[in-house]
């Protein structure tokens, strides 16, 4: 990353065969302003409420003002180096990480998502399937990351590339959405559409406390063709191209080192396929990098993926519900203190 305004040139769109082929919470905001939720292609409204909650200085939180979290969906911990994801290596020199963090048993996009950003696991949050049925069950019922944030008056922001999200859209809880609309998958969103979604928010006046960014070419392309095959390669590489684009965005938005990002995965993958409790697809990857990032440092080797809510809330200074079984990994930032 540069201290200039320019820009790489964008990550190419992920291959026609891939596009083609393969298609938060219940507690209500304290905040009087509603959510605004957008899906693709609707009236873009979000700069209107983007500037009238960006008037506002944004809260101070614990160790960082701005947390950004970007899920590689299907990311297996093996890939990055097999495949030179050069930007995930560097933020890994840089930052701190562990290969051996552990998302839930059913290692599903969904049910995964929906833990690694409620804090608790699928028994409490109910969410077991795998496809947008937010028709017949609605939003999640338990709190999110977004809720619980912007009921201390944090703003909050999520850019998903899959209709299954819907059901984390909950009412009052996210400041801007955006993501696809109708069927399982939308064919035209890739990686470069949901670069393009975050450089629109920020460049029109978006400030977020809590942004989150999901990128879903490594599990495009491992359904298609497989897990570790050359074309899953070519997707890790594109996958990580949009990191890298995000982490431009973030530091001309918020300036160089004032942002604090978590990236991780859902699941991983083996075959054409992923679900199972087999090592391979249950094991990801969690890095952090950025402000207060203790550089080195060696994380516990019992990471979840429901800290990653519980830790992005513990970066802003707000409590997790005693509910959750998801911890902050305080070991990762300057004098942070494990809680476990």
């Amino acid at each position: 990353m540069t201290e200039t305004t320019t820009r790489r040139p964008r990550a190419g769109h992920v291959s026609r065969a891939v596009r083609t082929a393969l298609l938060a919470g219940a507690v209500t905001a304290l905040s009087a302003t509603p959510a605004l939720a957008l899906d693709a292609g609707g009236p873009d409204r979000a700069s209107d409420s983007t500037r009238a909650s960006s008037a506002n200085r944004p809260l101070r939180g614990r160790v960082t003002d701005h947390v950004v979290v970007i899920s590689i969906d299907g990311l297996r911990p093996d890939a990055i180096d097999t495949y030179g994801a050069r930007t995930l290596q560097r933020l890994m020199r840089e930052g701190t990480f562990t290969l051996k963090a552990q998302t839930i048993p059913l290692s599903k996009t969904l049910p995964s998502h929906t833990s690694m950003l409620t804090g608790v696991e699928p028994d409490a949050h109910g969410i077991t399937w795998n496809s947008d049925e937010t028709d017949s069950h609605g939003h999640v019922d338990v709190p999110t990351v977004f809720g619980l944030a912007k009921a201390q008056g944090f703003t909050t922001a999520a850019i998903f590339s899959k209709t299954k999200f819907h059901h984390l859209e909950a009412p009052n809880t996210i400041d801007y959405v955006r993501s696809p609309k109708g069927g399982v998958f939308d064919y035209r969103w890739d990686a470069t559409r949901t670069v393009d979604e975050v450089e629109k928010y920020l460049e029109r006046g978006g400030l977020p406390n809590v942004m989150f960014v999901h990128i879903g070419e490594p599990d495009y392309a491992g359904h298609l063709i497989g897990w570790m095959t050359p074309a899953y390669g070519n997707a890790v590489r594109q996958a990580d191209a949009a990191v890298a684009e995000v982490l431009d965005e973030a530091e001309d938005r918020f300036g160089k080192g004032n942002f604090t990002v978590i990236v991780t995965a859902d699941h991983g993958g083996h075959g054409r396929n992923h679900g199972s409790t087999d090592p391979r697809d249950t094991t990801i990857p969690w890095l952090a990098w950025g402000k207060g990032v203790q550089a080195g440092v060696a994380l516990p080797t019992t990471v979840r993926t429901m800290d990653t809510a519980a830790t992005a809330l513990w970066l802003l200074g707000v409590d997790a519900p005693e509910a959750w079984v998801g911890r902050p990994i305080a070991q990762a930032f300057q004098d942070g203190r494990a809680d476990r």
